[in-house]
């Protein structure tokens, strides 16, 4: 007896509303997704085993490159426009409202802040050429010690970070933590890049 043949139909599958969802989710991450922003020095971290992570807000960052210039920076803006208040008054550096905004949209700052009215008055590309010296650190000069005092007189909820270069000079690290233990702050966090932990187990 021969058998009977289903008679075979396409499948057609409309996929409109798929795609308008996919356009939706992707309108969704680009709209929401913040960017990191652009450090302006590039600091090459020695790594360790440690998974300990930073919080994703209320992070006080101090950055050392190579060359051992000390670069500071407030995730917060509102944090560091008044920062920038209390060191305009103790510093006796009149900022503008402009200045004071354009300011609290920077990355970081690596200069003293008698040169920070010229480096605001620079354009976007041009603050990219412009050589930062770096933040001082000295005894008679530490103004890295007030940068965080009065941020943390603000918030003090910040996290303290370092992130060191792995050849940046010891003497220069040393001089960032001193300043940190002259204000009581003995609990902070080193940025390292991870390697893989020895101790672990590989599984199967």
């Amino acid at each position: 007896m021969p058998k009977v043949k289903v008679p075979r139909k396409n499948v057609s599958l409309d996929m409109t509303a798929m795609c308008d969802v996919a356009f939706l989710l992707l309108t969704f991450f680009i709209l929401t997704t913040s960017f990191k922003p652009e450090e302006p020095v590039v600091v090459d971290t020695p790594t360790s085993v440690s998974e300990t992570k930073l919080p994703d807000k209320n992070i006080l960052l101090i950055s050392i490159d190579k060359g051992g210039r000390i670069f500071f920076s407030v995730d917060e803006p509102d944090t560091r426009k008044a920062a920038l208040q209390s060191m305009s008054a103790k510093y006796g550096v009149k900022f503008t409202d402009d200045e004071s905004n354009e300011f609290a949209n920077l990355p970081s700052i690596g200069l003293p802040i008698q040169n920070l009215k010229e480096y605001l008055s620079l354009s976007t590309f041009d603050r990219t050429k412009y050589v930062q010296p770096g933040i001082p650190v000295d005894s008679l000069n530490n103004q890295l010690s007030d940068w965080v005092l009065y941020s943390r007189s603000v918030n003090n909820r910040l996290t303290i970070a370092i992130k060191g270069d792995q050849e940046s000079n010891y003497e220069i690290s040393s001089k960032v933590i001193s300043c940190l233990q002259d204000q009581n702050i003995n609990k902070f966090h080193f940025v390292t890049g991870l390697e893989a932990n020895p101790n672990k187990k590989k599984k199967n």
